[in-house]
C-alpha cells in the first residue's frame, strides 16, 4: 500500500523541502574556492601531514573566512587577489608571489582579478582532521 499524506501536512512538507533545496542551491552557489588534493604525505612531526593542494578562486569569487589545522604554505600560479588575515591589513597578491598563514588563524581570499585565482596551496596539518573550518 503507496504512502499517503494528509492533505493538511502536504504543505507545511512541501515547504520543508522547497526550503531545504534551495538552502543548497544557494550553498552551491555561494562556493567559488575549489580545492583539489595533488598529494598527502606524513611529515617529521608525529600526527602531522603535508597536504599538497591545487586551489582556484572564480572570478569575482570569495574563499569564505577560515582556517586550517596547521600552516598554509600558498604560492600563486595565475590572477590577482586580496588577501585577509584577522589581526593583518587586508594585501594583495599576484602570480610569482607567495603567502604564509598560521595554522588556526581566520582568514579569507578574494578573486579580484579578471581571470580564476590559482594557486598551489601546501598545508602541514594535523592528520585526520579536516583541511578546512569555517571561520567566525
Amino acid at each position: 500500500m503507496p504512502f499517503a499524506m494528509p492533505a493538511r501536512h502536504l504543505l507545511p512538507a512541501v515547504a520543508a523541502l522547497l526550503l531545504a533545496v534551495s538552502a543548497g542551491a544557494v550553498h552551491a552557489q555561494a562556493s567559488a574556492i575549489h580545492r583539489t588534493v595533488v598529494t598527502k604525505a606524513d611529515v617529521s612531526v608525529p600526527g602531522r601531514e603535508a597536504v599538497v593542494a591545487r586551489v582556484e578562486v572564480d572570478v569575482g569569487g570569495v574563499a569564505g573566512r577560515h582556517s586550517h589545522p596547521g600552516d598554509e604554505i600558498s604560492y600563486v600560479l595565475e590572477g590577482e587577489g586580496e588577501l585577509r588575515i584577522d589581526g593583518e591589513d587586508p594585501r594583495r597578491v599576484k602570480a610569482g608571489e607567495a603567502f604564509v598563514i598560521p595554522a588556526g588563524v581566520v582568514h579569507d581570499a578574494l578573486n579580484v582579478g579578471k581571470v580564476p585565482l590559482k594557486l598551489v596551496g601546501v598545508y602541514v596539518v594535523d592528520k585526520g582532521k579536516p583541511l578546512a573550518t569555517p571561520g567566525k
